[in-house]
């Protein structure tokens, strides 16, 4: 019997492609049994036996600690499943700018980008020479088997801390797949971490920001047009593209588009600045977007802080910043405690205060430090409508 745990994208790719009718899905939201369209049974998590069972393909926002895991003998991630078919990858991870530097790649090298980006594996080209692939911590933790010939790290902080139950189980998640690379694979990581690597058989480069990825590569920033924290994204993309091509190519990552939700910036009708950092869902990739600015903050922060300690967070705001919390936890007292008097409401009213009050010689800022499935289906969405609600105030 064939099982799956979680029915997100990644179960529904890998359901509707391979054997499709022949598995058995478990999730917490299915109360009794039933099928999808493609004859697949949908089951409670109580009905799952271990016995019957010939392998678990596990969903990777499944935690460790769920019970379907706790009773799984087979258990395997999307990534080793599809490992024997899955050509040369090149993996990205790290905390923050993983999406952004899998895209580069992409862009640059002219490949396809998945995983945890765009595509699930199921319905990417198995058969191209090389792919590029967004890895998140979870879908590391559960992959055991497969490795890729490059392997990008982008710097690790608290991020997922609920979900891995310590940082440090966060960093072995990011890390330890570097000890299964072989010989002529390469990877480029932070250099705090050469001394737990020292094993490691691979090529190993180590920086600590991008001028170390520049002297290293020969890069040369003056061609760059961007500015921390995208820089580091730009510079480990042409680091990689550098190792796979022999070339270093300027040009081409200058028609690259940065995504949506990642410190993107409009006006309203009275020319005053707003930024949708929607896709800043920890605290350092928020205070990263805050602390590039010079000017008078009205902050939107709040969601899921995903066991991260938000002191943190309101210890490294400005003290001219003017808060607005949103999410269903209120983090009002640990604001308070750090000197802020936050405004505590929703996004559309928060949206609403603002635009009211906001002068021209200051910014509104989207950048929630938490994640957002508290309240939205996604950060995206979560975004969207921030940049709705501003543009109906304007009407």
């Amino acid at each position: 019997m064939l099982s799956m745990f979680g029915y997100g994208n990644v179960a529904k790719a890998i359901t509707s492609t391979y054997k499709k009718g022949e598995w058995n899905i478990y999730d917490d939201k299915f109360s009794a049994a039933s099928e999808d369209e493609f004859g697949n049974k949908l089951l409670p998590v109580n009905e799952f036996n271990p016995e019957l069972s010939s392998i678990e393909v596990v969903s990777p926002g499944i935690a460790p600690n769920h019970i379907l895991c706790k009773k799984a003998r087979n258990l395997t991630s999307e990534i080793d499943f599809y490992n024997e078919a899955l050509g040369l990858s090149i993996w990205v991870s790290g905390t923050n700018g993983k999406t952004t530097t899998t895209e580069m790649i992409a862009h640059l090298l002219d490949i396809e980008a998945g995983a945890n980006i765009g595509k699930p594996l199921a319905l990417m080209n198995l058969k191209a020479p090389l792919v590029v692939l967004e890895m998140s911590s979870f879908a590391l933790h559960y992959t055991k088997v497969a490795r890729p010939e490059l392997y990008v790290l982008l710097p690790i902080c608290d991020d997922h801390i609920s979900w891995h139950g310590s940082f440090s189980n966060y960093e072995k998640a990011k890390l330890d797949l570097v000890f299964r690379m072989n010989k002529t694979a390469s990877v480029i990581v932070p250099k705090k971490y050469k001394q737990y690597l020292e094993n490691a058989k691979c090529i190993k480069y180590f920086y600590e920001n991008s001028s170390d990825l520049a002297k290293t590569f020969d890069i040369d920033l003056s061609k760059l047009n961007y500015k921390e924290p995208f820089l580091l994204d730009a510079c480990l993309a042409l680091a990689a593209t550098k190792i796979i091509s022999g070339e270093i190519k300027y040009d081409k990552l200058s028609l690259f588009k940065i995504g949506r939700h990642r410190v993107e910036v409009f006006k309203d009708s009275k020319n005053r600045t707003w930024i949708d950092d929607s896709k800043a869902t920890n605290i350092s990739a928020a205070l990263a977007a805050i602390n590039s600015f010079k000017e008078p903050l009205h902050l939107i922060a709040g969601g899921d802080a995903k066991g991260q300690d938000l002191n943190e967070f309101f210890k490294y705001l400005p003290k001219n910043t003017k808060l607005y919390l949103i999410g269903k936890i209120d983090f009002s007292d640990i604001a308070k405690a750090n000197g802020f008097n936050p405004i505590r409401t929703n996004l559309k009213e928060a949206v609403a205060l603002i635009y009211k009050d906001l002068k021209i010689d200051e910014i509104a800022l989207l950048s929630p430090a938490c994640a957002s499935l508290d309240e939205f289906s996604s950060y995206a969405e979560r975004g969207d409508l921030f940049i709705k609600y501003t543009k109906e105030l304007d009407v």
